[in-house]
């Protein structure tokens, strides 16, 4: 809401501001300098600018092609017919057809006047010149998304630390009640959070990549692992085998929990997973069926957990580049 709001009162004052200088300059058809900045604010500084760009050339043009068309072959509604059949695939063929509607407001001005004259020509051009530039104008304020995407990434740690623990308390007692809504919930925090640094990308039309973006990733790779994990802590779950091992494994993951954060501390993690690993490889072997498929599961948990971590080191090497 509040977003739509902000943009709101930019499209408010923006079209205010159009009308007021078209008017100053005693331009006929003012008003329509309003519409351009109606139509030409978006949600970004990026779209902002491929939409101006569409409807500036796709008017320019229609100016041209319309004052051909109408000196020619008249005034009539035919001829504006046929404009239309012409203009089109133009537009499709320059890929500006998100021009169409501004060009037809402008071709109609030529149309109503019925005088393809200079002073018609560049009364139009100001016109358009005075709408792109008031939009251009108010969309250089945007809101600052920084705020909002910090609040989102404590919210996905918070989530991330109570799956780390609950696979901790679920490897220690199988018993243990847990609906994993947290799974379902970062997720959705993840996706809206997404959709947020993408507005914030397009709002720095020099800057090309986003950290902030790359960390989201980071998590929603993450995140399809440790839905891939919560299918095999489930399997422990099923078992009664109460193993050193798991309670080794369990300890880490508490340990893990209590450390996510958007700091760098991977190689500490990968450094302990690692002894853990080697730890268990040269302990007793196995002596039933079902404890070795407890530790052959305990072993497929490490080497995701290890896949884990290195996503998030790989964020690292990325942004060290």
């Amino acid at each position: 809401m509040i977003g739509m709001g902000y943009r709101t009162i930019k499209t408010a004052v923006g079209a205010g501001l159009a009308i007021w200088i078209a008017s100053l300059l005693d331009l006929e058809f003012a008003t329509f300098a309003a519409i351009i900045v109606i139509m030409c604010i978006e949600k970004t500084k990026k779209k902002t600018l491929i939409t101006i760009k569409d409807k500036f050339f796709a008017s320019l043009l229609s100016l041209i092609l319309g004052a051909l068309l109408f000196e020619v072959l008249g005034y009539s509604p035919i001829v504006f017919s046929l404009f239309i059949l012409l203009f089109v695939p133009i537009l499709v063929r320059a890929h500006i057809q998100g021009g169409f509607v501004t060009s037809m407001v402008v071709v109609l001005h030529v149309y109503t006047v019925k005088n393809a004259s200079w002073a018609t020509f560049l009364n139009e051009i100001y016109i358009i010149f005075i709408g792109i530039g008031i939009a251009l104008l108010v969309n250089s304020f945007m809101p600052n998304f920084k705020r909002d995407i910090e609040i989102f990434k404590k919210k996905i740690e918070q989530k991330f630390e109570i799956i780390l623990f609950e696979f901790s308390a679920h490897l220690r007692d199988s018993m243990r009640s847990w609906d994993g809504k947290e799974i379902l919930e970062v997720e959705d925090l993840i996706n809206q959070s997404k959709s947020i640094a993408i507005q914030d990308v397009e709002n720095h039309l020099l800057r090309k990549q986003n950290k902030d973006y790359y960390y989201l990733e980071m998590r929603e790779d993450q995140l399809e692992l440790l839905q891939h994990m919560m299918k095999i802590i489930a399997i422990f779950s099923s078992s009664s085998l109460d193993i050193k091992q798991k309670e080794m494994f369990a300890e880490f993951l508490e340990n893990l929990s209590r450390n996510v954060h958007s700091g760098d501390t991977t190689d500490i993690s990968l450094n302990e997973l690692e002894e853990l690993n080697e730890i268990i490889r040269k302990m007793e072997l196995p002596k039933t069926r079902e404890e070795f498929e407890v530790r052959a599961n305990l072993f497929y948990l490490i080497f995701e957990m290890k896949n884990y971590l290195n996503i998030k080191k790989k964020l690292f090497t990325k942004r060290s580049r």
